[in-house]
């Protein structure tokens, strides 16, 4: 039986955060509000839905920093982050929008992140029978490369990784990359983990226990398990293992959010050229960058 298409799924925010910093910030719409986010974001899905013609696609976006579940467990969670500043979040919306005007399904949550609709889509597609491309540059989302056609691609660097290729990376499988920013932390994400254990101390642990509750099955033996300062680890993990568990329901995706789609909903046929027309017009596009759309 021939493969199914790859299904590609956006970590949209990233992109338009890295727009927003990178390009330049007197590029401004029809109206005069700045627009270099847009812009960036623009070039980057125009560019990615030449290169690869995707056959289904859907693009995730953030809606906030302090209304995930996960800080109802953990207020202290992505606090260390600015709120966006208005300007941005005004071109979060035109980014969206125009998303919508080439043709892909784009999608939004209050309460879960692009990375939970991620993983959930990824799981309703390859159910279906899809290998699943994950494009962002978030380490995070390793955890979801499942199976063997699956990749994590990192497309401003054209890093593409596959499983084996996140061990080799990482130090773990993906399986347990949620396991191992519980035990080291995730400074992006503001989760201290277990003070004194750093990725290469996680990802040995990891490797010879399983999983985070493979480690504390085993806890009375870490201290004789050959690691460097092993009676140190093991007398740290003791003393935060509520810490570490609480982490793991963090760093962990959830794979059942309640999003409406349907498998045929990431199918792509190409733009809405009224809608796209309404962009360029509302942006400033230049007509010859989208030509081949319209």
């Amino acid at each position: 039986m021939s493969e199914l298409p790859r299904v590609y799924l956006i970590d949209a925010s990233i992109y338009v955060f890295r727009a927003w910093f990178t390009y330049p910030e007197d590029l401004s719409d029809r109206d005069g509000y700045q627009a270099n986010a847009v812009y960036g974001y623009a070039d980057f899905l125009n560019r990615l839905l030449t290169r690869v013609k995707p056959a289904f696609i859907a693009c995730a976006f953030d809606q906030s920093l302090s209304t995930s579940y996960r800080n109802e467990i953990y207020p202290a969670y992505k606090a260390n982050r600015e709120p966006a500043p208005e300007e941005l979040k005004r071109q979060f919306e035109q980014c969206r929008q125009l998303t919508r005007s080439l043709g892909v399904a784009e999608y939004v949550s209050d309460r879960y992140e692009a990375d939970d609709i991620i993983a959930t889509l990824a799981v309703m597609m390859r159910e279906c029978g899809h290998p699943v491309t994950v494009v962002t540059a978030d380490k995070d989302l390793t955890q979801l490369i499942h199976h063997d056609h699956d990749e994590w691609w990192d497309y401003a660097r054209n890093i593409r990784l596959g499983r084996e290729g996140v061990q080799d990376r990482f130090g773990v499988m993906p399986s347990v990359i949620a396991d191992m920013l519980a035990l080291a932390g995730d400074a992006v994400d503001n989760i201290p983990g277990i003070p004194g254990v750093g990725p290469k101390t996680a990802a040995g642990l990891l490797n010879r226990y399983g999983s985070l509750d493979g480690i504390y099955g085993n806890l009375a033996n870490v201290a004789s398990c050959g690691m460097r300062g092993a009676k140190r680890i093991q007398s740290l993990l003791e003393k935060h293992e509520e810490d570490a568990r609480l982490a793991l329901l963090l760093t962990r995706v959830c794979e059942d959010v309640p999003v409406e789609a349907m498998p045929h909903d990431l199918g792509w046929d190409g733009v809405d050229e009224e809608l796209l027309e309404s962009i360029i017009e509302q942006i400033g596009f230049n007509r010859n960058r989208y030509q081949h759309w319209l």
